[in-house]
């Protein structure tokens, strides 16, 4: 079971943004922003085009909720999103505010935020999100 796994399970702690039965999205702990949230299925998948047409199309709609909420709750131009994969074997989207395509760059160094913090950003983000 991939981390990811565990997280949307419930059994390692996470900031829950939004939750179904089929996707899961929370806080990255090492964001690029605040912000940065994770979207995942909770089926466990390790590439995400190895998903099924309909679930990679759920997915891409449960993103976009998320991503507009994120947008309601963070000032920033848009929400960019990036597919990339090897760290972890679980398929997930990663959701970033973006102030200018800068935002982006993974090799940024990554913020280190309070347990708090990350609780209010991820509760008012669950606050905004609409089915």
């Amino acid at each position: 079971m991939s981390i990811f796994s565990k997280i949307a399970a419930g059994e390692i702690p996470s900031y829950c943004c939004a939750s179904n039965d089929e996707f899961y999205a929370f806080l990255d702990i090492n964001p690029l922003v605040k912000g940065h949230t994770l979207v995942i299925p909770r089926r466990e998948v390790d590439y995400i085009y190895d998903l099924t047409d309909d679930e990679l199309a759920r997915l891409h709609v449960f993103a976009a909720h998320v991503a507009r909420a994120i947008k309601e709750v963070i000032p920033c131009v848009k929400v960019g999103e990036a597919v990339l994969g090897l760290e972890v074997p679980h398929a997930h989207i990663h959701l970033i505010p973006m102030q200018s395509e800068r935002d982006m760059l993974f090799s940024n160094p990554k913020l280190q935020l309070s347990g708090e913090e990350m609780q209010s950003i991820a509760d008012a983000i669950r606050a905004k999100v609409t089915d």
